[in-house]
């Protein structure tokens, strides 16, 4: 087996150094983690700093409304990964009766009906608790700062601002007051303001100050007060009150949301044991089958028993698209906060089977695999238009309120051997209408769960949706050696593979990888309103090369090129054991993501 060369030249350089690494899909992110890692804290409170000021400089990406996955592991315990677990669940109202009584079919992609309960900010404070080590006004200090005093705004977050305009002054006005304040777009590179969630940060760090010890004890209990305060605090009562007032959905009506200050009350963000696979001498760990994370195993467990895996050229592409349209099937199938059965959708002999059926042309139908004892979901497949399945640029939503997701990311390494990737998302601008005490909305998260009382992923009270974010942990010989992860939605793990093949096959540098001709199927049922599937869809880069692309076509994909530089915004970071030199890489795409370090 070859791969094709690795190009002599990149973007930018792989960054190495001994002290400690920064990753991320903003500049700004990047910057306030890696300072506070040059001023003594860990890989754990650079990446909750970081993770705080996405809040603020990506809002079309994520919010404190919504949801994050993270994966980690600690210099103490190098061997064991550990998921961090931010996945709100459905509120305690959320019932397919209640939702196919408004006359629904599937959960609106835009609307309070969409909203789970908000995991992000309870994740990152029990992260800070449990294995930071600096105090929780220090932390945010970044992401209030630049609430308050201004960041300027991404050329991305204004043109979705301006998709969604027409929604905002007609029918989400306290969107409009803080995204629009002078009732127009603001240009890029305006610096924007957002006092009110400048002053919720503010209240939780307010909520531990009449605690005082200043030792590790003290430490933790003022955190565990900012836990309580954004449970059962303002932000919940707030959140509550705000959406029980009918509003617009993206099908077009005003429903009431249904979550309840309690909803927030009784969810607690935690940790989760990774599901790992052993591949070309790596241990690769991902979150459990209430995330799309075990696809990206099961089509690395496909393709390890496969000659043609080299996604350069016209074979390997073929090979890879197919394995991934086999895997995402299956997640559709049988992934859901539940009993999934991933000991046989893991297992060698699974994989066997379904490398069978990877043919030399491109497949046409949806082909989940065979579980003894199960029967798969079948979803209804319905035709997704280009736009609506592309996984390109930034969040799109139309007048009709339809929107879709995108998302951020961040890693970190550091110098003692932490090591963490997260993927935070939901609760974008344009999700639902803006709460004007708070300064964000609350995600959209319950969209990609079923109607449908059948499917693994059916919605039902306390059950968390099965969420896109994946973010990946690669170890070898016991020790963690990579952190990475992508925005993407469904693409995310599609975009993760070409990159692992590239670097433990191949042999390419991260940043090679990164930058190499990325690409991705949509054949596969979309987990975004209104969850659309495009039979042999595919998207490319056209530097993946006329040869590759138009051998594709022939191979019966319906290829549609992209441009040179869109699909896959991968960042890593990583650790050689044996020498203690880190490493980290960013996406050139779209020139916003940035790593940094020393």
């Amino acid at each position: 087996m070859t791969f094709t060369p690795p190009p002599v030249f990149t973007t930018r350089p792989t960054l190495t150094g001994t002290f400690g690494m920064t990753a991320s899909t903003h500049w700004l992110a990047t910057a306030s983690a890696q300072a506070i890692l040059e001023r003594g804290g860990n890989a754990f409170d650079a990446a909750v700093a970081g993770g705080f000021v996405l809040h603020v400089v990506e809002p079309h990406l994520n919010g404190p409304g919504g949801d994050l996955v993270g994966i980690f592991a600690t210099a103490a315990d190098p061997a064991t990964p550990v998921v961090l677990m931010g996945q709100g669940p459905a509120p305690a109202g959320a019932t397919i009766e209640h939702y196919r009584g408004l006359g629904l079919e599937l959960v609106p992609g835009a609307g309070g009906l969409a909203a789970a309960v908000p995991g992000s900010v309870d994740a990152w404070l029990t992260l800070l608790r449990d294995h930071g080590t600096w105090e929780l006004g220090d932390i945010l200090a970044s992401a209030i700062g630049y609430a308050r005093e201004g960041h300027p705004l991404l050329a991305q977050a204004s043109a979705t601002i301006g998709r969604v305009a027409g929604l905002f002054r007609e029918h989400w006005p306290s969107s409009a007051e803080l995204w629009m304040p002078e009732g127009r777009v603001p240009a890029p590179g305006t610096l924007v303001r957002n006092p009110a969630y400048a002053d919720v940060l503010q209240s939780l760090v307010a909520a531990g100050r009449g605690i005082r010890d200043e030792g590790p004890v003290g430490r933790i209990a003022r955190i565990d007060a900012a836990l309580r305060e954004w449970r059962s605090g303002r932000v919940a009562q707030a959140a509550a009150a705000f959406l029980a007032t009918p509003h617009r959905h993206s099908d077009g009506r005003d429903h009431r949301g249904v979550i309840e200050a309690s909803d927030f009350a009784d969810f607690e963000a935690g940790y989760d044991t990774p599901v790992t696979i052993e591949f070309r001498g790596h241990n690769i760990a991902k979150a459990g089958a209430w995330t799309q994370g075990p696809a990206l195993l099961q089509t690395l467990r496909i393709l390890d028993g496969h000659d043609e895996i080299d996604p350069s050229t016209e074979a390997g592409a073929h090979v890879v698209l197919e394995a991934l349209k086999l895997a995402l099937a299956d997640r559709d199938a049988y992934y859901g906060d539940g009993d999934v059965p991933l000991d046989v959708l893991l297992s060698e002999e699974y994989a066997t089977a379904r490398r069978a059926q990877i043919g030399d042309s491109a497949s046409q139908d949806w082909r989940p695999g065979s579980v003894p004892g199960r029967s798969p979901f079948r979803p209804r497949l319905r035709s997704a238009g280009a736009d609506a399945a592309s996984g390109l640029g930034e969040p799109t939503i139309d007048r009709s309120g339809r929107t879709r997701g995108d998302t951020c990311h961040i890693d970190v390494v550091d110098r003692w051997g932490n090591m963490i990737a997260v993927t935070p998302s939901g609760g974008w601008l344009q999700s639902s209408p803006t709460i004007p005490d708070l300064g964000f909305c609350l995600g959209t998260r319950l969209q990609m769960m079923w109607l449908d009382a059948s499917s693994p992923a059916a919605l039902r009270p306390g059950a968390r949706p099965r969420t896109t974010l994946t973010p990946t942990l690669v170890l070898r010989d016991g020790q963690p050696v990579m952190a990475l992860g992508t925005p993407g939605g469904d693409q995310q793990e599609q975009w993760q593979v070409p990159v692992l093949l590239r670097m433990l096959v191949g042999g390419y540098s991260a940043q090679q990888a990164i930058d190499a001709p990325s690409l991705h199927t949509t054949a596969l049922v979309d987990s975004f309103w209104p969850r659309g599937w495009t039979p042999a869809g595919v998207f490319v880069e056209d530097r993946l090369g006329e040869s590759v692309i138009t051998g594709l076509e022939r191979r019966g994909h319906s290829v549609t090129r992209a441009g040179d530089w869109s699909l896959g915004r991968v960042s890593a970071v990583g650790r050689d054991a044996g020498t203690g030199l880190v490493w980290a890489a960013a996406n050139p795409r779209g020139m916003q993501g940035y790593a940094a370090g020393r």
